[in-house]
């Protein structure tokens, strides 16, 4: 009857995940401590089904989603931490039972800043990013030790994969003073690179699929220099963006903004701070990029502010300026529903 009074007195349990056992931190709403247990990975639902409903408190990591999920079918509220903001609450010495403790004393704070549940759709398109990711990472990976084995035999080529069909050519033609074992080696390289190649513009075919798919995506891609992986990875990596007040809280959450080392009253911006969420980040300056050259390319019109920036600083810091335009743009047609309206005129 005691250990029923008490658990009913619990309000929020912070969980420690790991991949058998899981340290709980059951307090009150005032931060009282109720009590403190382990668990076995086959136990944790059970125990959770058999608790009044409460706030439950992780770290936001691999698994977190999975758990948050199952524990939302039972009722309870989840809230999810980015480590990071967990770490000044722990107390001397680190351990399980001290790291459960501070991810409830975390989860407590009036202006803690929480992670989105992610759905399973949601992170089976992460997964797909992330597998083409590893793809591309090993492609350039087979393609420069390409190039440094056969600059050892005096081919050299520059970087890019752009040329790595001369590299080809030089294997393939048996003029090529390259011995015998080493033609047959790049040949297996080129082989690995081009199911490599396969392996990407599969995965990128499926990407433009799932963004035809979408309405967000579509109506994302109105927009000049996002394409439909970049308006993917928005609605893949990014919460309901209406959660921000306004766009320039969006672009911040991207990194997309500089960095702050202000005192006194007296402001001190940096470099970009790039405390954020790298993929779209990483997007949505590559789409800048692209704008931009098409802007000293071809001289679109109404592009004027671009055109005096881009006169005073160096490119990359324009693009990375012209991404957080973009970032505040999607904001705000997302939020009101709304496609990019005259995009050459909006530059203006």
């Amino acid at each position: 009857q005691e250990e029923r009074t008490s658990m009913s007195e619990v309000t929020i349990i912070g969980i420690d995940l790991a991949k058998r056992v899981f340290q709980l931190h059951g307090a009150r709403v005032d931060g009282s401590v109720v009590f403190r247990k382990k668990l076995s990975r086959g136990q944790l639902l059970v125990f959770f089904a058999q608790q009044p409903n409460c706030v439950v408190a992780m770290e936001a990591c691999a698994t977190a989603h999975g758990w948050g999920r199952e524990l939302e079918k039972l009722g309870h509220s989840v809230r999810l931490i980015p480590p990071v903001y967990v770490k000044p609450f722990v107390k001397r010495q680190k351990n399980d039972a001290a790291d459960a403790e501070a991810i409830v004393e975390a989860a407590l704070r009036p202006t803690m800043r929480f992670v989105a549940v992610k759905t399973e759709d949601q992170q089976a398109r992460a997964m797909l990013f992330r597998t083409r990711q590893m793809f591309v990472g090993q492609r350039t990976q087979m393609i420069n030790a390409l190039r440094g084995h056969l600059a050892e035999h005096g081919l050299v080529a520059a970087t890019g994969t752009a040329q790595l069909k001369r590299l080809a050519d030089a294997i393939e033609d048996s003029d090529t003073a390259l011995p015998e074992g080493v033609r047959n080696l790049g040949q297996m390289y080129l082989a690995q690179i081009a199911g490599l190649n396969a392996r990407v513009a599969e995965l990128d075919q499926k990407m433009r699929c799932a963004a035809k798919e979408a309405d967000l995506a579509r109506r994302a891609q109105t927009m000049p220099g996002v394409g439909p992986i970049t308006a993917l990875a928005i609605e893949t990596f990014a919460p309901d963006l209406a959660t921000f007040r306004r766009g320039r809280d969006f672009a911040a959450w991207l990194g997309l903004v500089p960095k702050q080392h202000s005192t006194g009253g007296k402001a001190r911006l940096g470099k970009t701070s790039k405390m954020g969420q790298r993929d779209i980040r990483t997007l949505l300056v590559s789409g800048a990029m692209a704008v931009l050259q098409a802007v000293e390319r071809f001289g679109t019109p109404n592009t004027g502010w671009l055109t005096r920036l881009r006169a005073r600083k160096p490119r990359m810091v324009v693009a990375i300026a012209l991404a957080n335009k973009m970032a505040r743009g999607l904001w705000a047609m997302m939020t009101k529903q709304e496609d990019y309206r005259n995009p050459v005129a909006a530059m203006a």
